[in-house]
């Protein structure tokens, strides 16, 4: 089978972490391509289905596996601080809100005006 990447099985795990998610916002909001859009709602879809536990989010050991994702019982803050902040980014109506004319994110994904002078 010829694969575009490999993963290698210490690193196939999915940590909620935001940067991908982040990325296809800022393509999206540049280009308008709901390419973007549908990705992240896969994205959001695969969180649903395999990171979502009782009482919460939780971090998955194995990507490689639907069957044996190997659940890691933590859910670092940043997941709802920031992965679900790009995700409503993503998806919200009025793009031109936060548009990066006018808005700068720092790494936590807060918003900060931009000033001309």
């Amino acid at each position: 089978m010829n694969e575009d990447f490999f993963v290698k099985s210490n690193d196939a795990h999915y940590l909620l972490r935001p940067e991908t998610i982040e990325s296809l916002w800022y393509m999206y909001h540049l280009t308008g391509n709901k390419t973007y859009q549908d990705w992240g709602w896969q994205m959001f879809q695969g969180i649903e289905t395999y990171c979502k536990v009782e009482n919460g989010y939780t971090s998955i050991g194995n990507v490689k596996s639907t069957v044996s994702t190997k659940p890691k019982d933590k859910m670092e803050s940043f997941f709802l601080g920031e992965t679900l902040k790009y995700l409503y980014l993503l998806f919200m109506d009025d793009q031109s809100i936060y548009s990066v004319d006018k808005w700068v994110f720092n790494s936590e994904g807060h918003p900060l005006p931009t000033y001309t002078h």
